[in-house]
């Protein structure tokens, strides 16, 4: 159960990844600064990827869960918030610095999501 759920979620989460970068990346071509870029990527996706997620990963129609789900996005936020600011201590560009914060920030979705939101 656990590798077919984690399958599921890295499935789900590359139109997950591809949909809420490709906000973070416009915001940036646009000038804003990469907090507001992040911060619009998480509300434009928190809904897509409620229902994404839900469905695909954890099996669950429950709709009440998305109050948990939106704590858990706010943790994932500030999370890729500190990472960015991080790795842009060492010059690395807002663009590549979003890119490399993917991979720690969607292992810590994986575990929130599975642990907090869904309990499975």
């Amino acid at each position: 159960m656990l590798k077919k759920q984690i399958i599921n979620f890295i499935l789900v989460g590359i139109i997950n990844t591809i949909f809420g970068y490709s906000i973070y990346a416009l915001f940036i071509f646009f000038g804003f600064s990469y907090i507001v870029a992040v911060l619009f990527a998480t509300i434009l996706g928190i809904l897509f990827n409620f229902k994404t997620i839900s469905r695909y990963v954890f099996k669950s129609n429950a709709k009440n869960l998305i109050f948990k789900f939106i704590v858990v996005y706010f943790v994932l936020f500030i999370t890729n918030i500190l990472l960015i600011k991080f790795f842009k201590l060492f010059n690395i560009d807002e663009y590549f610095a979003g890119f490399l914060a993917i991979i720690p920030v969607a292992i810590l979705s994986f575990l929130l999501n599975k642990f907090f939101v869904y309990k499975k």
